[in-house]
């Protein structure tokens, strides 16, 4: 008894370790404050919706200054890639999960391939989700050519 209580603390603590050094390094939020006197960065990586549409002394611009396509294409990228954010968090969690699986399968060939599969999922869905917001922001940026 005492020793699955004590296996089980000890699993907890390397996975609340790597999580917390993962978020750690995903988010480098003093980079994104220098850069941006509106305040537009967002929080935890997240855009802000008005990103890009922003004059000089922080007010949001009309459409008609940008263009009404441009204004409606700089809010739904923002938004897309605020949803593309979301799952990269998610597919973090998801491997986190993976590894409390393949902790937790103590040996039993099931369990580890179960927690492998699960991890190598997330993991993919990681890189997909980063490739897709640096997608968004090449658009975001070079395509649509807000300043």
């Amino acid at each position: 008894m005492h020793k699955t209580i004590r296996n089980w603390l000890i699993a907890l603590a390397i996975v609340a370790s790597a999580g917390g050094a993962m978020m750690t390094l995903a988010t480098p939020q003093v980079a994104f404050a220098a850069n941006d006197p509106c305040n537009t960065g967002g929080f935890l990586g997240f855009p802000s919706w008005y990103r890009g549409l922003t004059k000089a002394d922080c007010e949001l611009k009309s459409p008609e200054t940008v263009g009404l396509s441009v204004f409606i294409w700089t809010i739904g990228l923002n938004v897309l890639e605020m949803a593309i954010v979301a799952v990269a968090y998610l597919s973090g969690f998801i491997f986190l999960y993976g590894g409390w699986l393949f902790i937790l399968s103590q040996g039993k060939p099931e369990g580890i391939v179960k927690g492998k599969s699960t991890m190598i999922m997330a993991l993919i869905g990681l890189v997909l989700s980063i490739g897709a917001v640096a997608l968004v922001r090449f658009i975001f940026d070079r395509v649509l050519l807000v300043p």
